[in-house]
């Protein structure tokens, strides 16, 4: 009896505070997601235009750790504050057929594309970023400045996400060292640091 009391309890915490609305699409969506004509020379610019980066999501119905990411990830207000400050964000289905125009010009469905960039995982996070001279692009690889490839906790999540905007990338191309500078400036200042978080 005493363990289908703990079972309960621990079945309680496991269930998340946050639920993500699922869209037509079996994707999990965000209000705050772009809804554009997927012309990613047209987004890097927009974004550009409003001082931020380019944020590409690609996940698939049924995806756990997609699931994972917005109703765990998104659900915190640092995490979501941030990404809407600092990106335009597009979700893209791994497995879809709407047409995507991409930075090269060439014209694919979201799973081309997907295909095209090798995202194996969902989620993949792509972080795309204006040249810094505010030249456009000649193609994707060109573009990205970083990559999340699969899920990530909270804690690197958001990390990715300030290695970008505070253009860490372009400084230090290591995330690991660029993180683990961050995490030891964070310990000096007295700042605990949960990495699992």
């Amino acid at each position: 009896m005493r363990n289908l009391g703990l079972i309960a309890a621990l079945a309680m915490f496991a269930t998340p505070v946050f639920t993500a609305e699922v869209g037509d699409d079996g994707l999990h969506k965000q209000p705050w997601f772009a809804d554009t004509f997927l012309e990613l020379q047209d987004d890097l610019a927009e974004a550009a235009a409003q001082g931020k980066d380019l944020m590409i999501l690609i996940e698939q119905n049924g995806c756990p750790y997609c699931r994972e990411m917005h109703e765990v990830n998104f659900a915190r207000a640092e995490i979501s504050d941030y990404a809407q400050q600092h990106f335009v964000v597009v979700q893209l289905d791994m497995w879809g057929a709407r047409a995507v125009t991409d930075f090269d010009g060439q014209v694919l469905d979201e799973r081309g594309v997907a295909q095209k960039w090798g995202a194996m995982f969902t989620p993949t996070t792509l972080f795309f970023a204006a040249a810094e001279d505010g030249t456009a692009p000649e193609n994707w690889a060109e573009a990205r400045a970083f990559a999340l490839p699969g899920y990530f906790k909270p804690f690197h999540h958001y990390s990715a996400m300030e290695y970008v905007a505070t253009d860490g990338y372009r400084d230090q191309p290591n995330f690991q060292r660029w993180l683990q500078a961050k995490t030891d400036h964070m310990r000096e200042q007295g700042v605990e640091v949960d990495l699992w978080d």
